[in-house]
């Protein structure tokens, strides 16, 4: 059986050409979609009266034995068959005959892989939102046991005010929830059927769109043909929401990588999840969040691909959008084994409470509270309670203390507008828990963050599972 579209040709094709044209090799990962789609495509023809009973149950029992074979491991790729969908096409006319040829009826190859890709798209968005939820609540889970754990604050790696260990991961529980709300919308804005436009044009056949579309779970079909062929919009934010998670997940993975390193030792990353060195057999190194932050890069590469691939194609079709599978499939697959390791990493790394706690002795981090303590209790303008805080801060590093443990009569002699209660207000835990704005690092606030993500998660989960 020659090529399906041979029949304006007089010579066949190169073997050089069927090499370089051919997506099979990649787009059978689509399989499933291809069958389901052609499902539906054959559901609308027979109920428009374009098939009979009889070659609309032949086609949906050929497609059922093509899908069995594939999973089977028994069915035949051929190069030769360019795609997916002739691979499929030409199995099922093997199978159940002429009526085979029937099935391509009011489609194109260029919508049917714009359906096929649509559906892998919308599919794998769920199955990401689902991961995205786990990774989630394995930090929420952190910060519950974690709102009273201390830790030092940082900025530009520096130790800058004290905050809570809890509240830290709820940062990474925000950027993640915000990661979370982005595939939803890409969603729903892309929850629409691009089967029936044909080619380009949409196509003379008395099809019903509405029906193919509610046949796949669309909300709808698109609006208008020539775009759709065209479009690979839904591809792109698939691609540019990976990209941004993965840029969390790898500022995330980084701080793993301090705070596992002997210089912090704040966290201690389980063996499961650990590897060791060839020749140093006391190495114990943190390669899953080291790959975490390799793997991002692919992602912002892949991305950049697709965009380079569409910035100048004219409408509607081209062969060039060939290119759009291979890299949204890696980024797919790359992000979705990166949730799944990375929660469980989440889940069991051991939090070193004490060396935390001991790195807020250092860096001096209540001087901030000692300028509010001088602005609010000594009513002194904050530039010069910044500058008595700095004198201060100069008198602990002579004294080689933190300034936490200067006395009030230390701090006296620098500005005896100073009170004796001063050093209440020093003391590491209160400054932390002293930021209780909405939003802030206070143990209350944290609290509080937790239960309204946690509300969050509940909501998200019935939905997807619904």
């Amino acid at each position: 059986m020659g090529k399906l579209w041979s029949g304006r040709f007089s010579e066949n094709a190169s073997s050089l050409l069927d090499e370089f044209n051919a997506s099979l090799n990649f787009d059978k990962k689509l399989y499933q979609y291809d069958i389901l789609g052609s499902m539906a495509h054959a559901k609308m023809l027979h109920q428009q009266g374009i098939l009979t009973t009889q070659e609309y149950e032949d086609i949906v029992k050929g497609l059922e034995q093509v899908r069995q074979e594939i999973e089977a491991g028994e069915f035949v790729f051929d190069i030769s068959d360019e795609d997916i969908h002739m691979a499929v096409e030409k199995r099922l006319t093997q199978i159940i005959g002429d009526a085979g040829k029937k099935l391509h009826t009011a489609r194109s190859r260029n919508d049917q892989v714009a359906l096929d890709f649509r559906l892998y798209v919308q599919a794998h968005n769920e199955m990401i939102r689902q991961l995205i939820l786990r990774l989630i609540d394995a930090l929420v889970s952190v910060a519950k046991e974690h709102s009273e754990t201390m830790l030092p604050g940082m900025t530009h790696l520096q130790h800058a005010q004290p905050i809570n260990f809890g509240y830290h991961m709820m940062a990474y529980a925000s950027m993640l929830k915000r990661d979370f709300e982005r595939f939803e919308s890409s969603f729903k804005r892309n929850n629409l059927s691009p089967i029936g436009c044909a080619a380009l044009a949409g196509t003379p056949h008395p099809i019903d769109r509405q029906l193919t579309a509610k046949t796949l779970g669309f909300d709808e079909p698109t609006l208008n043909c020539l775009d759709t062929v065209s479009d690979r919009d839904f591809a792109l934010e698939m691609l540019f929401n990976i990209a941004t998670m993965m840029m969390h997940i790898s500022r995330l993975s980084e701080e793993l990588i301090i705070w596992s390193s002997s210089e912090f030792g704040f966290v201690t990353l389980s063996d499961a999840y650990s590897t060791g060195s060839s020749i140093m057999p006391q190495k114990k190194n943190p390669d899953v969040p080291e790959l975490l932050r390799g793997k991002t890069g692919r992602t912002y590469g892949n991305l950049i691909s697709l965009l380079t691939v569409m910035k100048g194609l004219p409408l509607a079709y081209n062969k060039d959008m060939q290119e759009d599978k291979e890299g949204t499939f890696d980024s797919v697959e790359t992000a979705e084994i990166s949730l799944t390791i990375l929660t469980e990493v989440i889940k069991t790394m051991h939090v070193n409470k004490e060396r935390m706690e001991e790195a807020c002795m250092i860096g001096h981090l209540s001087a901030t509270d000692l300028a509010d303590y001088l602005v609010e209790k000594c009513g002194i303008p904050f530039r010069e309670a910044h500058f008595i805080t700095g004198r201060a801060v100069a008198l602990a590093e002579q004294k080689g203390c933190d300034l936490s443990e200067l006395s009030a009569e230390a701090l006296q002699g620098i500005d005896n507008r100073i009170g004796d209660d001063v050093t209440e207000y020093l003391s590491i835990r209160h400054s932390m828990n002293a930021r209780s704005s909405e939003g802030g690092t206070s143990t209350q606030r944290t609290v509080e963050q937790i239960e309204k993500v946690s509300e969050w998660l509940k909501e998200k989960e019935a939905t997807l599972e619904a």
